[in-house]
Order: structure tokens, then sequence, then C-alpha cells
């Protein structure tokens, strides 16, 4: 089963590519973030300690997110990890219980990641995210997976928004670096486009990953 990474700065993406991809290929789609923010919903041990951080505007420590996706892993056996590793300790810990067959690597630039975020919406009860250009739900403002209201968040402003890619690019370029020189696979995938339909990205992911995998059996 395949065991894959997913890069991409906040709004390239990432959870609406990981979900599909984890239909084609049967694999389970591990989001930290999502993961934390049912936690802290949840009200659990793991919330409590993790929203201590979130609301100072702190990284949750390596050690207590390297234990969550070490504990997911271990109950799958295929996995897209979405949102980790983020640090060089993510990264080492990460090869050092389990193999990645390879990353892909979202390209878009800062320009289009402005324009799509200034236009999402999410689920105020399930976190399902729409797009109000390209991916809006059937009745406007209205979830169509749980029927909760949608709403803009706070940190989607474009102001925010440039902030978010600049410290994304900061902390994901030692990672990247360490990740190729231990020899994993990269496949780079560039969204240059506002409106690119996500069928389209899926299909491209889809078949550099087939060739990957083929090439390197």
């Amino acid at each position: 089963m395949l065991k894959l990474i997913i890069f991409g700065p906040p709004g390239s993406g990432k959870g609406t590519y990981s979900s599909r991809l984890k239909e084609i290929f049967g694999i389970e789609h591990i989001s930290t973030g999502d993961i934390f923010r049912e936690e802290i919903k949840k009200g659990s041990e793991l919330g409590k300690e993790v929203k201590k951080y979130v609301e100072k505007g702190e990284l949750v420590p390596d050690e207590i997110v390297n234990e969550v996706v070490k504990e997911k892993i271990e109950k799958v056996k295929g996995f897209i990890l979405d949102g980790y590793p983020r640090t060089l300790n993510q990264a080492k810990f990460l090869l050092s219980i389990t193999k990645i067959d390879a990353i892909i690597d979202l390209l878009v630039p800062e320009w289009v990641i402005v324009e799509r975020l200034s236009s999402r919406v999410v689920c105020e009860k399930c976190g399902k995210v729409y797009n109000l250009r390209f991916l809006k739900p059937k009745v406007e403002g209205i979830c169509d997976v749980c029927g909760g209201k949608l709403v803009r968040r706070e940190d989607d402003e474009p102001e925010i928004i440039k902030e978010r890619f600049r410290i994304y690019e900061e902390m994901t370029k030692p990672v990247k670096e360490f990740l190729r020189k231990q020899g994993v696979k990269f496949i780079e995938i560039k969204c240059e486009s506002v409106d690119i339909p996500p069928e389209k990205i899926v299909k491209e992911i889809s078949e550099k990953l087939s060739k990957l995998l083929n090439d390197n059996p």
C-alpha cells in the first residue's frame, strides 16, 4: 500500500486532493490539523493540551505531533500525510518509523493562494471546505454534508494569508531538502491558475505517481 506525503502552502488544495487520492488508491488521509481540531472539539486530554498552544498561536510540540502520527499510521496499511512533517525533527522521526514511497509537492504562487483563500468558506459544524469560485455548495451558505452554516475563517484575510505563505515556505524548505537527501522521490505539481478544476490536478498527480512507481518498482 502507498505511503505518501503531500506538501503545499495553506489553500493549495491539499485536503481536497488528498480526499480524492484516498478513494483512488484506497489509502487513509491523515491530516494533523483535522485530528487536532476534532480533539479540541471533543474536549479530550489531547485536545486540551493542543488548545493551549493553538490559543497562543504556537506550534504544537514535535513530541506530541509525532506520537499522534505514529499512533495513526500504525493502524493503517497505506496513507497520505497532510500537514506533517513540518519540522526537521518530525521528518527524521517519520523516516525512523516508516518508509515513504513519494512526496506530492504542490507548487502554487502566492497570488493564487490569496485569490483562492479570499473565496474560501468552511462548515462551522463538520469543517468541510468550499470555494465560492470553483467548489461551491449545492445550496448557498449551507454545507452539502451536514447542513451546517458556511463561514469565512478569520485567517483568510489577504495580509494574514501572505504571512502564512511566507512562514510555510520558510519552514518547509529545510524539511524538503532533508527528505530529498534521504532519497525520497518527489512529484512536483504546478498549480498556476485560480480556477483549475480539482479533477485535473488529481488526474495529473495519479498519472505521475503511477509512472514513478512503475519506473521504481
